[in-house]
């Protein structure tokens, strides 16, 4: 299947069309991951600036393995076993470590964030979010499979065309992902105010973590 635009007065090919990636796309951003359930806890406990922060850095991350996937770099890392499996423990220790912060120092949902003794700034959350979606192998593999289906691999600008995908990519997630972030910061006040429930929604937080973990361990590279 093509289609055509024009591009740096080049020809457009692709193996499947504009339409079916933008579908596919909007069914990936809507489906729950790391990187969701980070942006969203941050909202929660720090605000709209702190989860739109960690938003822009997961969204760093997705710059960073658009560029790796178009140069091959993450293909070499997919395919080795050694270099997959250190990864993959990076990745799901990550994750168990934000698990146990939200367990044990509630980093999800603060009650009393001016008791805190130094907020966290804003670059932290934006750290955060590029850690998180850079140690997430699941992420490596989507783009070294997914993205390659709707450019020919003989095409000589397919380079050019799978960052061009990758940008397109945040440009149909950043909408959608900012309009989560102010929902939540819109009912934070009001869960804020019942401690039992927050601290229910720490211990959820914490086992998503940990369930997303597990899974990032049981990810298979080929």
């Amino acid at each position: 299947m093509t289609g055509n635009c024009c591009c740096c007065c080049h020809q457009w090919t692709y193996k499947m069309s504009p339409s079916a990636f933008s579908l596919a796309a909007f069914v990936l951003t809507i489906t729950p991951g790391p990187d969701m359930t980070l942006f969203l806890g941050r909202t929660l406990s720090d605000g709209r600036s702190a989860g739109i922060m960690a938003m822009l850095g997961a969204s760093t991350g997705i710059l960073v393995h658009t560029s790796l996937a178009a140069f091959g770099i993450s293909a070499l890392i997919a395919a080795s076993p050694q270099a997959f499996l250190a990864l993959k423990i990076a990745g799901a220790g990550y994750l168990v470590f934000l698990a146990l912060q939200a367990v044990f120092k509630g980093s999800s949902f603060q009650l009393e964030p001016s008791k805190r003794a130094k907020p966290r700034p804003l670059s932290a959350h934006w750290l955060t979010g590029i850690g998180i979606n850079l140690l997430n192998p699941k992420i490596i593999l989507f783009f070294v499979t997914f993205l390659p289906q709707f450019v020919s691999a003989r095409d000589p600008h397919v380079t050019g065309k799978l960052i061009f995908l990758g940008v397109y990519f945040l440009l149909l997630a950043i909408p959608f992902s900012v309009a989560m972030i102010l929902a939540a910061d819109r009912f934070a006040s009001a869960l804020k105010a019942r401690p039992k429930v927050m601290r229910a929604i720490d211990w959820l937080f914490a086992g998503v973590f940990s369930a997303f973990a597990l899974r990032i361990l049981f990810t298979q590279s080929r």
